[in-house]
Formats: structure tokens, sequence, C-alpha cells
């Protein structure tokens, strides 16, 4: 029985051993060499039922786009049974070099099983071998994504566009699409120009025909000078490729690869603004521009308004520069400027009109005047500086308190010792004779008089205590207090976005400036002198929750981007009830 148990115990231990020997995990690529846009499927095979616990290896030099999925064949031959689970992946190398992928491990029957390590090379585009049986590389000599540049030695401050553009030729088709990433515009104010719907075009790539479709487009303002980098955007794009065979009914048949292709690194060369003959106060102004300075009213009265609109209109960085200031007389009270603006942006630039407009209000009778003011521009179309300067202003006020002094005023002698103006009035002589004229005497004790406002506050009670009954009512409603409350501060900052309803350009302007003049109010900061992210982290500074900033947020966006797509009345409507809502909310939270 002894010899018996040894011959079991050493049958158990070889049996063990040749089932363990017989278990694979194998890693096998779709290719060994590929470029750097390229992708490659990885496969980890292993031949044995009941293994789990897969583990993929550290893949440093590698991004995992696709996968894990996994896929299981069994069959039976001739009386043979063969197994084979797979577990793909969809990798994407990130830079070009020879690299190995190491072992992944799965376990079975409690041990760890390993793969074999493959190696891969990574090569340039260019570098890749050219097989015309290759479908990756069919498709990249097929598919090509570009980034135009409108022009590479702008000046700091001129504007230029970029747009990428995804060329096919007629050989091959494609069905989707997805693009990794946005491009950050380092250096360059961007804005975006909505592509609303992608249509096919004809065109050419290297002088031979093609099809292609635009994907983005923005438009960029250097900030300095130098060589400055225009960030790529990269795209993972199914192509459909023929097989050069047919179906049984004549229709070709195609195959679809998965392809990554990206429009590579750009650069412009930003030539700085040249310094011979800048003028003095030059404040970045790059373009070409008209410039004037006028007033509403000219001739008014004392303690009447007038407005002095400082305006600069024409095509160039409207949004990066600041208005000239007037200078005005002591005597007159000036309030701090409105800032407007009314620009639109395209591939071609900006183009519209910016101004400040003073509120102005003289109090004493005479003539003011606002001395000249200057605005200087660079001119990319004449390659120069340019200054604009504006004729003076004279307000006339001709009624009021007549001004100690007399005569014009300006701004540069408003301060001189003001003069006591003598007049004809000024001394008279004293009547001798008076001539009085006898009142008549009314008795006001029980006259109607007496009557009416002895009984009044009697008559007053009632309505006393039905409107105190009112008002503590009111008072009581807590939810209608907040709702009033919220609905009169909506009032005070939306209503003139709520007259420009139906106006699109007009009513996102005046909604933005409504909600930065909230801010002003309630934060007491200048939100034009800070970015989003600033104001994104005062508010939760101030306690207020990351959701109602975020719905702030998307409400300053939509403004932003409305304001050059096209627009409903409702859409503008259900914007104008988002805002109040959010300034409600925010004004509860603070």
């Amino acid at each position: 029985m002894k010899k018996y148990g040894y011959i079991l115990f050493f049958i158990f231990i070889a049996t063990s051993v040749f089932a363990q020997s017989g278990i694979q995990l194998v890693t096998t690529l779709s290719k060994n060499k590929l470029g750097i846009h390229q992708r490659l499927r990885v496969d980890f095979t292993v031949n044995r039922q009941g293994a789990d616990h897969f583990e993929l290896p550290k893949l440093e030099e590698f991004e995992v786009v696709g996968g894990p999925s996994s896929s299981i064949n069994q069959s039976w031959i001739n009386g043979k049974s063969s197994y084979k689970q797979t577990y793909t992946y969809i990798i994407k190398p990130k830079r070009v070099g020879v690299f190995s992928i190491p072992s992944a491990s799965i376990s079975y029957q409690g041990n760890r099983i390993e793969s074999n390590p493959v190696e891969v090379t990574v090569l340039l585009e260019s570098d890749v071998p050219k097989d015309v049986n290759d479908p990756h590389y069919i498709a990249s000599e097929n598919v090509h994504l570009v980034a135009e540049i409108s022009k590479e030695e702008p000046y700091v401050g001129e504007g230029i566009y970029v747009v990428y553009k995804l060329f096919f030729s007629n050989k091959v088709g494609f069905n989707n699409w997805r693009i990794e990433g946005v491009p950050q515009y380092d250096g360059f104010w961007n804005q975006d120009i909505e592509v609303k719907r992608p249509e096919v075009k004809n065109g050419t790539y290297k002088g031979e025909d093609y099809r292609y479709i635009i994907l983005k487009r923005a438009l960029l303002i250097p900030q300095k000078s130098g060589k400055l980098g225009i960030d790529p955007i990269n795209m993972d794009i199914s192509v459909t490729i023929p097989t050069g065979r047919a179906d049984f009914f004549g229709n070709h048949i195609e195959r679809s690869v998965n392809y990554s292709t990206s429009s590579g690194n750009r650069s412009v060369d930003v030539k700085g603004l040249p310094y011979e003959n800048k003028p003095a106060g030059y404040n970045g102004a790059v373009g070409d521009f008209d410039f004037a300075v006028t007033a509403t009213r000219d001739i008014l009265r004392a303690n009447e308004t007038t407005q002095i609109n400082v305006q600069v209109s024409g095509k160039g960085n409207l949004k990066l520069f600041e208005l000239p200031t007037i200078e005005t007389p002591t005597e007159l009270e000036v309030y701090s400027p409105e800032h407007n603006e009314k620009i639109n942006a395209s591939l071609t630039g900006m183009s519209g009109k910016i101004s400040d407009s003073y509120t102005i209000v003289p109090h004493y009778k005479g003539k003011y005047q606002i001395p000249e003011v200057s605005f200087s521009y660079f001119s990319v179309r004449d390659n120069a500086y340019k200054t604009i300067v504006t004729k003076p202003l004279i307000i006339d006020v001709t009624e009021g308190k007549t001004l100690p002094g007399g005569g014009l005023v300006n701004s540069q002698n408003s301060s001189a010792k003001q003069l006591v103006v003598a007049t004809d009035n000024n001394f008279r002589y004293i009547l001798n004779d008076t001539n009085f004229n006898a009142i008549k005497k009314e008795v006001f004790f029980k006259s109607n008089l007496f009557y009416s406002l002895l009984f009044l506050p009697f008559l007053a009670i009632p309505f006393g205590i039905f409107i105190g009954k009112r008002k503590a009512k009111r008072d009581g409603d807590v939810a209608g207090k907040r709702f009033r409350k919220a609905d009169k501060l909506a009032r005070k900052y939306l209503s003139q976005a709520k007259k420009q309803l139906g106006k699109k350009e007009a009513f996102y302007i005046s909604l933005e400036k409504a909600l930065h003049n909230f801010l002003k109010a309630m934060l007491n900061i200048e939100t034009s002198d800070i970015s989003k992210e600033k104001i994104t982290e005062l508010l939760l500074r101030r306690n207020v929750d990351s959701e109602t900033v975020k719905e702030f947020m998307d409400v300053l966006q939509d403004c932003d981007f409305a304001r050059y797509t096209p627009t409903t009345d409702t859409m503008m409507k259900d914007e104008f009830d988002k805002a109040k809502l959010i300034i409600a909310k925010i004004d509860k939270q603070i």
C-alpha cells in the first residue's frame, strides 16, 4: 500500500506540472513598425480555460486609446478540443524610438503566468515602410489633416486665422471621427469661429484633386513678438478602403481601418511693432480705425445732462486696447464712463466699434471747453503709425447760476482764481411808502375743514388695520419675499437686456453687461480687469456653491458665443430667465 501511495503522489505531481507547462499567455502585435500618429493592436491570448485576473503591463511609452475587449474561441476537431481567450487593446505611441511592451500576467490554478515581451519600432510618418497592401499605409496616402494659417509673419496685435481641414481622396471614404484635445494657442488672444455643420467640398492637396471638410476655425491675435507655436489637433478616424473585390451581386467590398493622424506643429514668426515714429501715449491699437469724440447735446441748461462719447470704429484688435480719456473743467460734474462694444469676429478679424460714454452735468451758466483728444494706431496696410486728433468741444450752458469769472472755461483755466461779478441789481433804493391790503378774516373753529380733519384719523383706522394685516402676511411669506427680492434685483440689473429682447446682438451685449454690473455690486470688483477664472475663484471664496458658479459662467459663455450663432426669440427669453434665476441664487448665497 505504501508503494502504491508513492506512485499516486508522483502521478499527481507530474499531472500538475504538465497542466501548468501546457498553459501559455502569448503577446502578438498587428505590426512591429508604425508611424508616430498610427495605432497598434496588441492581443494577449491564453490557451487554457479557467485563467482569470488578467493584468496589463505598464505602457509608459504608449497611450491606451481602446480596450480592453475580450473574445473566446473554443472548437472541437477530430475529438480534440482547443480553447483561446484573447484580451485586445488599441495603443498609440507617444514618441519616436524602439520600445518594449513588458510581459502581461494572468492567474491560473493559484499561479501567475506571464506573457512574452515584444519590441515595437515607432518611426516618423515619412520613414514608415511603404506597403501597398497595408490598409494603414493606404489611409496615410489618401487622408491628410492640415492646419492652414493666413499669415506666417504677422505683427504683434495683427489678427490672423488658422483653419484645420481634413483632406481625403476619391479612393477612400470615412464614416466617423473623433478629435482629441483642444489647441491652447499660447501667446495668442484667440476666439473660435463656429463651424455650424461640416460640409464636404472639392479642393486640391499638393496639386491633386481632393475632397475636404473644415473641422475647426479660430481667430488669433499674437500678444508678443518672436516665434509662437500653434498647437496641432489629433484625430482618430475610421477610413473605408476598397479591397479590389466584389460580392455576389457585383458590389465593391470595402474594409474599415482605424487611422490616427495629426495636423502637425505649426508656428508663426511674430514681428514686433517698430519703435521709430512711435507716438507718445500709444496704447497698442493695430488695424485701420476711425476716431471721434461727440456730444449728444452741446447747448443745455444748468443741472441738465449731456453725454460725451469717445468712439473707435473700424477693423483691428478692438478688444485689446483702452480708449483715450477726456479732460474736463473742474466745474463740470463727470461720472465714470460706460463702456460699450459692438464687435463681430470672423476669419477676416475683428470689426465693429467700441465707445466710452461720459455723463456730464453742469451746475453753472457759461461755456465749457472739452480739449482735443488724440488716438494713435499702427496701420498694417500702410506699415506706419497714424494719429487722429479731434476738435475741441464747446458745451454752452445758457441758463442757471452765473459762473464767477464768466467767459469760456476749459480744463486749463478752470482752477484759476474766480472774480466777483457786479451787476445792476446788486444795490436798490429803500421804499418810503407802503400799501397794505386787509386780509379777509376766516374762522377755522367749527368750519368744514375743522370737522374733516377731526374725523379723518377715525376713518383712517380701518385702512391702517387692513394695510397692517396685509403687510404682516406679506412679511410672513418667506418664499414670496425671497422671490420679490430676487425679482427686484433682476429688474435692476437686467432691465436694459429685457428691452433688447428680439435684437440678438444688443440683447446679449446688455445681458453680459448686466451680469458684470451685478458682480461689481456684489463683490466690489471691476470685472473687466479680471479673467473668468478669477471670477470663479472670487465667487467660490464668497461661499457660492460650485454648481451655481458653473451656471453663472455658462450664462456668461453663452452671451459670448450666442452673438455669432443663430438665435431665436425663445432662446433669448430662456437665456434671460436663466440669468434672472442665477442672480437670485448668488444673491441668496452671498
